[in-house]
């Protein structure tokens, strides 16, 4: 009986079953994996089966659903600056601060806010922030803290910090994601009437207030509101934190005053700077050259107007009668051409007319920038430096959207001459603190030419040295690369703007620098000449036979004139006393003295001869006789 062949080898990796029936030998049976049975799951269906299953058109439609604002950002509140426990402290704060600071204003009332962050637990934080403001009236308060855009800032074309009405509702909404706790809101419009209490949860799916608990409360305050959110987050000192947000906050807004209770650490108190409010603004219309042809069509529906030539002075800024006359012509229309008669084909040749016609750049007064001495009050306030200058630019258009530019700088003193400068972003008083390098203004300053005016720089990277740089963009709809705003878009005009303002800056600074810098020869000089004067007037004494006090006099006076430029007076303002105009005598420029060291010994300028010097304005004794002799010449 010969033996069986083997059943397996190494390279078959199929199942094989031997078997030996009877005297007929061995019978080998092949059974592959394909074959092999699986136990039935989910009632008897396979999964090659249940893939397979096509899937219909009303199925598909069935899933359909409209999704929610509130639902929307819930599930990605990253957009909104909530990415991380850290930052969601950061633009909590931030958003009611920044709603607080719109309604004084608006209510032309100076600012005084109150910031309490209190540490409860680990990662578990109670904001309250308090204001002085208007109040607010109770049927609004549900909407305005309950619902995601919600707001009256949205449809209006006037420079505020708010723009679309999801700020301090979504912070409530991600506090109670995070915590389950509702939002608190306590707000009184007078001292007459009762402070409204309110506790707020946000129905996601409907995006609308959930009234948690409703009453009234007796505050020690006449008017105001203050907002009570609790959140799971994180904090830290440093940048990109609370402290620095409310740090640059008070430099760009002079006019308020904030106390802040740190979860850490004693309180801090922001004072006020100034007692000026910024310029009222006013509400102004749509530009032509600032819209696109739905939108012109969108308001051919709209509006309330009969005729073509009435809509386009009413809807529109900066629309005379004679433009209105030019654009009808050339859209091959009439002014009183019926609005309803108006088609698709018409509103395109209408839309194409205001494109090419020459209007006047849209008003100015719907702006309220810092201003150059407020500007320059918030950085002497905040930043100890030693050179202080700014500039508020012209207001000017993009996309018809009126806006201004402000630079100021901030140089030496305390500020740490080893590091690269810091630039410090402000758009509508708001401090900018997240996406540096996607902001048009950090390119610009980053782009500028720094090795120009006294500065060391590598390229493509802001300058090295103690340097900070100001920038405030003010518009009635600043263009943010997201919804968190935290950085501005980047257009050609904007940039352009940003550059001629750091270029007006930057010479005033150069001018600075350089003069610092002959100062310092000039105080080695004197140091050389107060070394050597004693023995000097010793030696021409003997040769002389004069008196070496005398002599001595003369010398110190002639050192005096040669290096008067080591004593640079200062006025109130910490501008340099000059007799003469320069180019760093203007009034947006200041200069304060550190207490620096010197080599120079001052007491040797001490006394009536010193007096008797500045009363007759330092002018060298050399320097008379050349003209003395000049004037006898031309008598002979």
């Amino acid at each position: 009986m010969s033996k069986p062949k083997s059943a397996t080898t190494q390279n078959d990796k199929s199942q094989l079953s031997l078997t030996f029936p009877g005297d007929a030998g061995p019978t080998v049976t092949r059974v592959s994996p394909r074959k092999r049975s699986s136990p039935k799951k989910n009632g008897g269906t396979r999964r090659s089966q249940r893939d397979s299953t096509p899937v219909t058109a009303e199925k598909m439609a069935s899933q359909q659903r409209e999704i929610s604002v509130s639902e929307f950002f819930a599930k990605n509140r990253h957009l909104l600056g909530f990415d991380n426990k850290r930052k969601s402290l950061l633009t909590t704060v931030k958003e009611a601060v920044d709603n607080s600071l719109d309604a004084c204003e608006e209510a032309r009332i100076l600012p005084d806010l109150f910031v309490d962050i209190e540490q409860l637990e680990e990662d578990r934080f109670r904001v309250t922030v308090r204001d002085n403001g208007p109040g607010i009236v109770k049927s609004q308060i549900p909407n305005i803290f309950g619902k995601l855009l919600y707001g009256s800032k949205f449809h209006r074309l006037k420079m505020c910090r708010g723009q679309q009405g999801i700020g301090i509702s979504a912070a409530g909404m991600y506090g109670l994601i995070t915590t389950g706790k509702p939002v608190s809101v306590v707000s009184r419009t007078s001292k007459r009437a009762k402070a409204h209490h309110y506790k707020l949860a946000i129905d996601t799916k409907k995006n609308r207030p959930d009234i948690v608990h409703d009453d009234e409360v007796e505050v020690d305050w006449a008017h105001g509101t203050e907002v009570e959110i609790e959140l799971v987050a994180s904090y830290g000192k440093g940048r990109q934190g609370i402290d620095e947000y409310l740090e640059q906050t008070a430099i760009v807004n002079p006019h308020a005053e904030i106390t802040y209770q740190p979860p850490i650490g004693e309180r801090i108190v922001y004072a006020r700077g100034s007692d000026q409010l910024p310029v009222e603004t006013r509400e102004i219309k749509p530009h032509p050259h600032g819209i696109e042809l739905g939108i012109l069509i969108k308001m051919l529906k709209e509006t309330q107007s009969q005729k073509i030539g009435a809509f386009l002075k009413e809807e529109f800024s900066r629309v005379s009668p004679s433009v209105v006359k030019s654009v009808c012509e050339k859209a091959k229309i009439t002014p009183a051409t019926w609005v309803r008669q108006v088609d698709s084909q018409t509103a395109e040749k209408l839309y194409k007319a205001l494109q090419e016609a020459r209007i006047m750049a849209p008003s100015t007064d719907c702006l309220a920038p810092v201003g150059a001495d407020q500007l320059l009050a918030g950085l002497l306030k905040g930043i100890k430096a030693e050179f202080y200058t700014a500039s508020t630019r012209s207001p000017t258009v993009y996309r018809g959207n009126p806006f201004q530019v402000e630079v100021g700088l901030a140089y030496g003193g305390e500020i740490p001459a080893d590091q690269l400068a810091r630039c410090n972003r402000f758009a509508n008083r708001v401090p900018l603190l997240y996406q540096q390098s996607h902001c048009a203004v950090f390119k610009s300053v980053a782009e500028t030419n720094w090795r120009l005016y006294g500065m060391q720089q590598s390229s493509g990277a802001l300058p090295s040295g103690p340097l900070i740089v100001v920038i405030h963009f003010a518009s009635v709809w600043v263009p943010f690369t997201s919804e968190s705003k935290e950085a501005i878009a980047d257009y050609d005009e904007i940039r352009k703007e940003i550059g001629l303002g750091l270029r007006e800056c930057g010479r005033k600074l150069n001018t600075f620098i350089r003069r610092r810098k002959k100062t310092q020869r000039e105080s080695q000089r004197r140091s050389i000449f107060l070394r050597y004067i004693p023995e000097v007037s010793n030696a021409l004494q003997a040769i002389t036979g004069r008196e070496s006090g005398g002599i001595r006099e003369q010398l110190q006076e002639i050192a005096k004139y040669r290096t008067e430029l080591a004593d640079r007076e200062m006025d109130d303002r910490g501008n340099i006393v000059r007799k003469r105009r320069d180019s760093l005598d203007d009034e947006h420029t200041v200069i304060v003295e550190r207490d620096t060291p010197t080599d120079v010994d001052d007491s040797l300028f001490e006394g009536d001869e010193v007096k008797r010097i500045s009363e007759k304005g330092s002018r060298a004794p050399r320097a008379k006789a050349k003209r003395g002799r000049k004037k006898r010449s031309v008598k002979k």
